[in-house]
């Protein structure tokens, strides 16, 4: 949820100042992005952020002390806080695209996997790598637990004040069934993702941008790792649904969503949409130049697309575009971390670069949702009109052209199919994450904390999940 504010409360003349100055930036976009000096930093570079939860070493579970882990770490540019205290975010920086690019980010990961574990030592805790944490519960939620900043206390005021007051509800109906309500915007805390960040020069943005949105479906379903929330086997990624409602304002846009289409003629569509569709929620004002999009930045901040796209800079000050890939779980290891976004990156290319038909927009959202709900048992549409399996999809065609996108990146083939090798081995026999800890609790549906020790030590070895035993 990223930049902190200078306050938590606003007046009617901070929504006004802020209405003027994001129209002002929103309209800027274009021309600045249409200068010559914007190709400056038009080349491609990775990184990610991978979110995580701190619990205790014996009972695996939440322990709501992320201030101090923070401090034991002593390095801001690595990890920050996340909404609830038992929650970090840690940082790559930009990778360029390089023949050993994986085992680069590989190895950055499990610098940070390292550093991190040592600073959680002191606290009698541990990092823990899930798209939901299985010992979580809904009292872990309260909003004695959010992270101590402005911004986190201000995105509560503001939700429910968009809701008039009314708790969140949440509703999922899967394999079991929960409905519950919530107070306060803390829901969203029990979902972490691994957010893959993509840079990709200002006139390929579109293309690469649409491409991502037609392939997250089966991206998705074969990186679930979701299955439980608050001890019931919900979707095969339940962190979707649960993200979706758990900031709900009650307006007429879903603030997490799949989007509304794909962008026609440039991905500023975007922030054109936000600006005219969405209201704003954190109106804080900066005091800098326009050049600097502060005011677009930080709307666009509030909204969660699966797939967003984002405004940065570089250390010399010129702007560019990125995407933030949302859709994926943290876990269930480093190595499928990595094969993750070895797969998305892969697709993406292929897919953006060889401009290959856009699947229907609605039916690219429909293959969302199923994989949310299905995982790799899921029945897409795809490019030929017909349906077909989500595993098939993957083996017979998407994973080869991922190979063939990232070949013609420059990465070298051993480390394509070192990568690639670890999601079709997962895809082949069927053992996602969300498949292992159901498994797992068929033999004994009361044992989430033996279940959650034992993903724990997988995680630990940084074995594949495909290779985990029950």
């Amino acid at each position: 949820m990223g930049q902190e504010i200078d306050s938590t409360e606003f007046s009617e003349a901070d929504f006004q100042r802020f209405q003027e100055r994001l129209a002002l930036e929103t309209s800027l976009l274009e021309e600045r992005f249409s200068r010559p000096d914007v190709t400056a930093d038009d080349q491609f570079r990775v990184g990610f952020e991978l979110e995580a939860c701190l619990v205790d070493k014996d009972n695996l579970r939440p322990v709501p002390r992320n201030t101090e882990f923070l401090q034991n770490l002593n390095d801001p540019e690595l990890a920050t806080m996340e909404l609830a205290r038992f929650n970090v975010e840690f940082n790559t920086p930009p990778f360029p695209i390089t023949e050993d690019l994986f085992s680069l980010l590989h190895q950055q990961l499990s610098d940070t996997w390292e550093k991190a574990q040592a600073a959680a030592d002191p606290l009698n805790a541990r990092i823990l790598l899930c798209g939901i944490l299985p010992t979580l519960r809904n009292r872990d939620l309260a909003l004695e637990n959010i992270s101590d900043m402005k911004r986190y206390a201000a995105l509560n005021r503001q939700i429910l004040q968009s809701r008039q007051g009314m708790p969140i509800h949440l509703s999922i109906q899967g394999k079991e069934n929960l409905e519950l309500l919530h107070d306060d915007v803390m829901l969203e805390a029990a979902a972490t993702s691994f957010q893959i960040h993509f840079k990709i020069p200002w006139r390929q943005a579109g293309d690469f941008y649409n491409a991502s949105i037609m392939l997250s479906g089966p991206l998705l379903a074969a990186s679930i790792n979701s299955p439980l929330l608050f001890g019931k086997t919900l979707w095969e990624e339940t962190r979707i649904p649960l993200f979706e409602q758990a900031v709900a304002t009650g307006g007429k846009r879903q603030r997490v969503s799949f989007g509304s289409g794909y962008v026609k003629d440039t991905i500023l569509e975007c922030f054109e949409e936000n600006l005219r569709e969405y209201p704003i929620l954190l109106p804080m004002p900066f005091d800098t130049p326009v050049e600097d999009f502060s005011h677009v930045r930080l709307h666009n901040g509030t909204l969660w697309r699966w797939n967003r796209p984002l405004i940065g800079f570089n250390r010399a000050g010129t702007p560019h575009i990125r995407i933030e890939f949302r859709c994926l779980p943290a876990g269930p290891s480093l190595i499928d971390t990595v094969a993750n976004a070895a797969f998305y990156f892969g697709l993406c290319y292929h897919h953006a670069s060889n401009r290959t038909p856009l699947l229907d927009f609605y039916q690219a959202k429909d293959n969302f949702y199923r994989a949310a709900r299905h995982g790799l048992q899921a029945e897409f549409h795809w490019l030929d009109g017909e349906p077909v399996l989500a595993r098939k999809l993957l083996l017979d065609q998407l994973l080869p052209e991922a190979e063939a996108g990232l070949l013609a990146f420059g990465v070298e083939k051993k480390q394509c199919r070192q990568y690639l090798e670890v999601v079709r081995q997962r895809v082949e026999n069927g053992q996602t994450g969300a498949a292992w800890q159901q498994a797992f609790l068929q033999q004994d549906p009361e044992k989430i904390l033996a279940m959650t020790q034992a993903y724990a030590q997988h995680q630990d070895a940084d074995q594949p999940v495909h290779a985990w035993i029950l």
